[in-house]
């Protein structure tokens, strides 16, 4: 065999055969049945060089068989199924690795022995050359008692242990956590254990590190313990604590601790001006998976650099509070916080996450606020994708891709139809977000829609026609409810005439006598001898206007400058469309040039372009036609009419 293994010695075969392979690795078996397996880092070209790796798997046989030992060789071993059947073996194994031997590494797993046993093992690893040990799934058997552990002259730097399980109920706490407490060694972990408790060291520890994860430690831990003054790191993690304040109090008397993790505990703080009293060394703090609410900003450390309260119930951060003037580095992922904190207590602050809150429209001065800012993790969170956030999208070009995990991460939620959209895609006009613009805007629009409405009003003669409208309806409301004698008007007259005080010679020297006096008997309503005394202008016209089955229309140049002509032509207009009738008869007695005819007697103009209308013709010889052709006009289902004007002749 090779110089790296020196001798093999107290090894026993039970039926003579024996087998020994070098090739990447060694075996040892016993006629077929393997109970020790070497692997190691022997090199193919079979240089003389150290084996560094030696794990050794121990399994019962049916003889009686001693281990192997493979005396400064090794710089890692590793041990497995530890029962009170081998222990002494594996002590005698371990008794050869004597300090100065190359072994430093021990790993034992799946160790069930009695507790003075277990005690055996770690006393003889601590009087070995071995500096880092580490022991899992182990089973102590027999009952807790009192042992004297001699820590003096070990080479031992670091203990992992991980799932113990102690069977005895009831123990003297001094008996089990004395012996781990006091251990001279600068890193210790005991992890998955579900121990409930730790001894504060009985001196000066020089424990560097303590990892004493997912177990059942509470707030009682290290109270008053004034003997942790080298300690940099603790770990608490998956542990039971509630009380913050607790906590701090633990850590004001580790000088020197830099580094908690108190996450995914039961940790709460109510405030009410309780004080909180930290390590003035801490710098590194994690409180994530906890109970904590926006009353933990009054419990922190106050030369904290980095802190992460992810996964707490905090909904603001408050205005006021203690200012973290170190603070480089706040997690406040998964949370309940509708915006992005400000820097005013932070200013120091470099890297923020407030990844997965209730951030809807995150405010858009935020890197103006914290100018110190070199990422922003702000994705995962429910956005509304509005004018509010127009200027947040915008953030990403001005911050030159401080905003991490841009754009995938940024995504609308709100409104529906924007849902799933990135906020990069996102966009809505200018005037639709700014709201001076858009106030702008609608005045200018409303101011011209006034300019309009009162251009068109004064051009159209508008409020002349509402005017009018409401005196017409005044007038048809008396009629209706006045006295009996006045209810329903009754039809008097063939024609009601209407004309310019200026054609009056021509009406009535040439229209009511041709009408009057000739054939047909047609009876005239006429302003100078119809108009009831009392009533006012308007309502004598509407009367008459009601009470003939005609309206004459005496057009003229005159007649366009005549506003008694205009009413008459409207309230006749009115019924014309309000009693679906034919009534109107138009006479143009001179020609209108277009320019004289106001705006506002636009339905005059109507008229005379959609209806025909008879024209007072100059020559005498054309006149009889145009008066047979007037009272064909009026003549019209007068058959009533008639017998009335022969009863009234008569």
């Amino acid at each position: 065999i090779t110089q790296n293994m020196s001798f093999l010695r107290n090894f026993f075969l039970y039926k003579c055969l024996f087998s020994l392979t070098f090739w990447n690795h060694v075996s040892l078996s016993v006629e077929g049945e393997l109970f020790i397996s070497v692997s190691n880092n022997f090199p193919e070209d079979g240089s003389n060089h150290n084996i560094k790796t030696l794990p050794l798997l121990y399994t019962k046989s049916k003889t009686k068989v001693d281990w192997v030992v493979i005396q400064n060789a090794t710089e890692s071993l590793s041990l497995s199924e530890i029962t009170d059947d081998n222990v002494k073996e594996l002590l005698a194994l371990l008794s050869n690795f004597r300090q100065g031997s190359r072994l430093q590494d021990l790993t034992l797993t799946n160790v069930s022995v009695d507790w003075n046993a277990l005690m055996d093992i770690f006393q003889t690893v601590w009087h070995s050359s071995i500096e880092y040990f580490n022991i899992s799934n182990v089973i102590q058997l027999s009952d807790i008692e009192r042992y004297d552990f001699d820590y003096s002259g070990t080479s031992m730097k670091a203990l992992t242990l991980n799932k113990i399980q102690i069977t005895d109920l009831y123990f003297s706490q001094d008996d089990l956590y004395r012996i781990f407490a006091d251990m001279n060694i600068a890193d210790m972990t005991i992890a998955d254990s579900e121990m409930i408790h730790m001894l504060c060291p009985s001196s000066k520890s020089p424990f560097r590190y303590l990892n004493f994860l997912k177990n059942d430690l509470t707030d009682f831990l290290f109270q008053e313990c004034d003997n942790l003054l080298q300690l940099e790191t603790l770990i608490l993690h998956k542990n039971k604590f509630e009380s913050l304040r607790k906590v701090s109090f633990m850590t004001s008397r580790m000088k020197s601790l830099t580094y908690l993790d108190m996450s995914n505990n039961l940790l709460r703080h109510d405030g009410a001006d309780v004080r909180c009293q930290w390590a003035e060394s801490l710098s590194e703090l994690d409180l994530s998976s906890n109970q904590l609410a926006d009353a933990v900003f009054e419990c922190l450390p106050v030369n904290v650099k980095k802190l992460s309260l992810q996964n707490n119930q905090i909904s603001n951060v408050p205005r006021g509070m203690v200012e973290l003037k170190s603070l480089e580095e706040l997690n406040l992922a998964s949370n309940r916080l509708a915006d992005l904190p400000g820097c005013s207590g932070f200013t120091s602050l470099q890297f923020l996450n407030i990844e997965m809150n209730l951030i809807l429209t995150p405010s858009a001065d935020f890197f103006q606020s914290c100018p110190r800012v070199r990422e922003l993790q702000a994705g995962h969170n429910p956005f509304k994708c509005s004018c509010e956030l127009q200027a947040f999208i915008g953030l990403e070009r001005q911050s030159g891709g401080k905003l991490f995990g841009w754009p995938a991460a940024y995504v609308c939620e709100y409104p529906e139809g924007s849902r799933g959209t990135e906020l990069k895609d996102f966009h809505l006009s200018q005037l639709a977000c700014n709201t001076t613009l858009l106030l702008v805007t609608a005045l200018l629009l409303t101011l011209v829609l006034v300019a309009v409405v009162a251009f068109l009003c004064i051009y159209l003669d508008v409020p002349w026609y509402v005017r009018m409208t409401w005196q017409w309806t005044q007038t048809k409301r008396r009629a209706w409810h006045g006295p009996p004698g006045d209810q329903g008007l009754v039809l008097q007259f063939h024609a009601f005439i209407s004309y310019s005080e200026r054609d009056s010679l021509w009406v009535k020297n040439e229209l009511i006598p041709n009408l009057e006096k000739g054939e047909g008997c047609v009876q005239l309503c006429q302003h100078e001898r119809n108009f009831v005394p009392g009533k006012s202008i308007v309502e004598n016209i509407i009367n008459c206007i009601e009470k003939s089955y005609k309206s004459i229309f005496v057009l003229s140049p005159n007649f366009v400058q005549s506003e008694w002509c205009h009413y008459e032509l409207y309230f006749a207009h009115h019924k014309l469309f309000s009693e679906n009738s034919n009534s109107l008869i138009l006479i143009l007695l001179e020609p209108i040039p277009p320019y004289l005819i106001p705006a506002r007697y636009h339905k005059l103009k109507a008229l005379m372009a959609k209806r025909t209308y008879l024209e007072w013709p100059k020559e005498r010889s054309k006149r009889p036609l145009f008066w047979a052709n007037l009272r064909a006009a009026i003549s019209i289902n007068l058959a009533k009419a008639d017998e009335n004007c022969y009863e009234d002749v008569g």
